[in-house]
Parts: C-alpha cells; sequence; structure tokens
C-alpha cells in the first residue's frame, strides 16, 4: 500500500514539471539511442560479413601457391589430391582475369550493342559446390566442359541484365574480347542471395562470369596451366582439420618442405574470427554509449536534489505526521528509476524509428537486438538507482523541526 502511494506520488511530482523531467531524461534517451543503434548497426554489419564468409562454407580451404619450386600444379595434380584423400569431398582450380563483355540484343525498336568489363573466373567444375554458387537458371559447366576446353560460360544475374537485356538468356552468345561462349547458367541475383565472393550490397553491380579453367588459359595470356590457388571442400565440417593436415603434408612434400611457398587458409578460422571481431566490436562500442547514459544519470542526481530541497517543507510535514525515513527514501528513488526507465523506453522507441530510416537509405536492413534492449532497460533501472540513492538519502536524513522551518 505504501509503494502504491509513494508511486503516485512520484508519477504526480513528474507530471507537474513535465518540460524540466523531458530534459531530465534527455541524457538517458541520448544514451539509450546511442547504445542500442552502435550495437544494433555493429551486429547488422558484421551478420552480413559472417553470412558472407559463412556462404563459402565453413568446411572450405584455400590454398595459394607463391612458389612453386618448378613442380607446379596441373589440373591432373589436383585430381590425384582428391583421389589420395579421403577428407577432401572436392577440389578446383581457381583463377581470374579481366575481360570486355559484349553482345547484340534487340530492344523494342532497334539493335543496341552492349559491354561491360567483366571479372572472369577459370574454374573446374566442382567449384559451384565448394563456393556455395546458387544457379537461377541453367547449370554450371561439368568435367566434360573443363576437359573438351568447351566454350561455356556462367555468368551473374547483373551481367545478364546489362549484356543481354534480361536473366532468361540460357542458350545465347555471349562475347569476352571478341570470343563467342554459350550462356549455360545464369547465377541468382546479389539481392535474394550472398555471391560466394561476398558480394551481397543491392548497390554494387556484380558483373562475374564463370568459364572452364582450360577455356580462361586461352582467352588470357596472364593465365598459365600452372595453378596458382584452388580450393579444397573437407567432407565435412568435423574432417576439416584433417583435410588441411593432409593438403599440407602433400603441399610441404612437394614444395622442398618450405611452408613459405604456400599458404591454406582456413573457413572456418575465419568465421571464428570474425565471431571474435563482432563481440569485441560490439562490447567497444557499447562501453562508449554506456558512458552517455552514466552522464544522464549525473542529470538525473543534480535534478532530484534540486527536488529534494524544493519540496523541503513537504519532507517536514509527512515526517511530522509519521513518514519514517525509509518512506521518504522509497519515494525519492521511485521517482528517480521512473524518470531513467521512461527516458529508457523513448530511447528504445528512438532507436527503432532511426534503425527503420538507416535501413531504407541504406538498402539494408538493421534491427533491435532484443539483448541489447533488455541490456538497456537493466542499465537504465541501475542508473536510476545507483543516482537516486544520494538525493533520496539526504530527503530522508533531514531533520523535521528543520525542514518545517524552511522557507526556500
Amino acid at each position: 500500500l505504501m509503494f502504491r502511494e509513494s508511486l503516485k506520488m512520484s508519477i504526480k511530482s513528474i507530471t507537474m514539471n513535465k518540460m524540466r523531467s523531458f530534459l531530465t531524461m534527455l541524457g538517458i534517451i541520448i544514451g539509450v539511442m546511442a547504445l542500442v543503434i552502435l550495437v544494433s548497426m555493429v551486429n547488422g554489419a558484421t551478420n552480413s560479413i559472417q553470412d558472407s564468409i559463412n556462404s563459402l562454407g565453413t568446411n572450405t580451404l584455400t590454398v595459394r601457391i607463391s612458389d612453386d619450386k618448378g613442380t607446379p600444379y596441373h589440373l591432373d595434380d589436383l585430381n590425384e589430391l582428391y583421389d589420395s584423400s579421403d577428407n577432401i569431398e572436392a577440389v578446383s582450380a581457381v583463377a581470374n582475369s579481366s575481360a570486355t563483355a559484349t553482345s547484340s540484343y534487340s530492344l523494342e525498336y532497334n539493335e543496341d550493342e552492349s559491354s561491360a568489363d567483366t571479372t572472369v573466373y577459370g574454374t573446374g567444375s566442382a567449384y559451384s559446390d565448394i563456393a556455395g554458387l546458387e544457379i537461377a537458371s541453367g547449370r554450371y559447366f561439368n568435367v566434360t566442359d573443363v576437359d573438351n576446353h568447351t566454350n561455356v560460360i556462367v555468368i551473374s544475374s547483373d551481367l545478364a541484365d546489362t549484356i543481354m537485356g534480361s536473366s532468361n538468356c540460357v542458350g545465347e552468345t555471349i562475347k569476352l574480347n571478341g570470343i563467342s561462349y554459350e550462356i549455360i547458367g545464369v547465377l541468382e541475383s546479389s539481392e535474394s542471395s550472398s555471391s560466394s565472393m561476398g558480394r551481397n550490397s543491392s548497390s554494387y553491380s556484380d558483373y562475374s562470369a564463370y568459364i572452364p579453367y582450360t577455356s580462361l588459359l586461352r582467352l588470357s595470356d596472364s593465365v598459365s596451366s600452372s595453378i596458382s590457388s584452388f580450393v579444397v571442400s573437407a567432407t565435412s565440417e568435423d574432417t576439416i582439420d584433417a583435410a588441411e593436415s593432409e593438403l599440407k603434408k602433400a603441399l610441404l612434400s612437394r614444395f622442398q618442405a618450405d611452408s613459405d611457398a604456400f599458404s591454406i587458409q582456413n573457413q572456418s578460422e575465419i568465421a571464428s574470427a570474425m565471431e571474435d571481431v563482432n563481440s569485441t566490436m560490439a562490447l567497444m562500442l557499447g562501453g562508449i554509449a554506456a558512458i552517455s547514459l552514466l552522464v544522464g544519470g549525473i542529470g538525473i542526481m543534480n535534478i532530484m536534489l534540486v527536488s529534494v530541497t524544493e519540496r523541503t517543507r513537504e519532507i517536514g510535514i509527512r515526517k511530522a505526521i509519521g513518514a519514517k525515513r525509509g518512506i521518504i527514501m522509497q519515494q525519492f528513488l521511485i521517482e528517480a528509476v521512473i524518470i531513467s526507465l521512461m527516458g529508457c523506453g523513448i530511447g528504445i522507441g528512438g532507436s527503432w524509428v532511426v534503425l527503420k530510416v538507416i535501413s531504407i537509405a541504406a538498402e539494408s536492413s538493421y534491427s533491435l537486438s532484443s539483448g541489447v534492449v533488455w541490456i538497456s532497460i537493466i542499465f537504465s533501472s541501475a542508473i536510476g538507482v545507483l543516482f537516486g540513492l544520494y538525493p533520496a538519502n539526504r530527503a530522508a536524513r533531514k531533520n523535521p523541526i528543520e525542514a518545517l522551518r524552511y522557507t526556500g
């Protein structure tokens, strides 16, 4: 009953001084908005990066050879590497070059020739599965296409729209540096899926194409039959360490036990490292934003001290008619916590609005994290208690006779 009365009196005191109460809350509102928005944006950005990393699969290894010691890997050697291991699911060479893609396509009334600078990847038939490429229509090239140096191509949705005028272009012909290739597949658009190269921003035009590694040898002088990079997928996430160990052993044997001649990038290690970075970034920005909340708490304490001084006679009267120290203290403490929680509520609502605006403007997706919201509520409550204790205790300790004599 006494708690309910204290609550009513606290709310009445807050509503009687609306502007002062709002200005007192402002520090908490800004602090909560800073905390929620910053942490939510970090989570959103890092989740996007994490999705791009995970799109390659956490059972993927990338090998880069810097010095082949005169015994380079060729396509046949990769097949032998695959056959000799029980932990390797698939292996594919990968190289890239730039080319100008052109094609004539009919518009409504005339024909235009369109062109685009394109990144062309030369790969093996297994690359699609290893890298997690998602085919919207058609197929990826197969072993026969690689063996026969077939001029077939799989293109990105953006390239199809720009060069061919439509994503429905399987079976048509596109030219790379004047050489004709038959389109056998079109990838999912970058808006609906994260590509293997991590290009998942809707504002980015992904002009990429994939052709057999052997076909890229004929297209580009900068790519040789000596493989300098290849990707490997382990049979599962549990066997990736065993696959990496086998791979390292084979590479050391081939390159005269020189570990500097090559590097192996473990996708699961990158994903794990990113999780650590995410946590550190969120903690760091959350800590910076929490300072704003502390500043808001100091504002609450200052106004509560002013309130105690203004209501000295009221405190004296209440004490004179029998109000105990704990009741007086409870009222002012409740008032401080209510101000803090009201500021927190407004801050969370404001954060939701700001994140929606940012999401629309940046064409991305940022949402409130329930964990951060609860942290804000708990932290704001703690701020209210912490910075309300001193003014509440000061009010409770007032001498009733001196308080009644107080004239302001």
